[in-house]
C-alpha cells in the first residue's frame, strides 16, 4: 500500500514556474515507477510525466516537453514536477501515481492505469 500526498500548487503568471512535490508513505517506494497526470476543468485526466523506479528512464506528454521536468529523490520518498514557462493551459488539478510498471498504454495517452494516487494539488495559470 502506497499513499500519495502533493504539495506545492497554486496561482501562477504566465511564463512563471511551479515545482510540484508528491511524498510517498511506506518503505517500497524505489519499487515504483511514479507519474504526473492532470485534469482541467471539463476534461479527462491525461498524462504529463513519468518516471522509472531508478530515474533512468521518463517520458513526457508532448504538451510539456521542454518546460516540465520530472525528478524523484528515492532517499525522502518523494517525487517531483519542476514546470517552467506556464501557460494557461496548464491550469489543472495535477496527480502524483505510482506504479509498479511503465506502461506504454499510459505513456501514449490511451490511458491513466497506475496503482495508486494521490488526492491533486490545483495549478491555476493567469494570463
Amino acid at each position: 500500500q502506497v499513499q500519495l500526498v502533493e504539495f506545492g500548487g497554486g496561482l501562477v503568471q504566465a511564463g512563471g514556474s511551479l515545482r510540484l512535490s508528491c511524498a510517498a508513505s511506506g518503505r517500497m517506494f524505489r519499487s515504483y515507477a511514479m507519474g504526473w497526470f492532470r485534469q482541467a476543468p471539463g476534461k479527462e485526466r491525461e498524462f504529463v510525466a513519468i518516471i522509472s523506479q531508478s530515474s533512468s528512464i521518463t517520458y513526457y506528454a508532448d504538451s510539456v516537453k521542454g518546460r516540465f521536468t520530472i525528478s524523484r529523490d528515492n532517499a525522502k520518498n518523494t517525487v517531483y514536477l519542476q514546470m517552467n514557462s506556464l501557460k494557461p493551459e496548464d491550469t489543472a488539478v495535477y496527480y502524483c501515481a505510482a506504479s509498479t510498471i511503465i506502461s506504454r498504454a499510459v505513456v501514449d495517452g490511451i490511458d491513466t492505469g497506475m496503482e495508486y494516487w494521490g488526492k491533486g494539488t490545483l495549478v491555476t495559470v493567469s494570463t
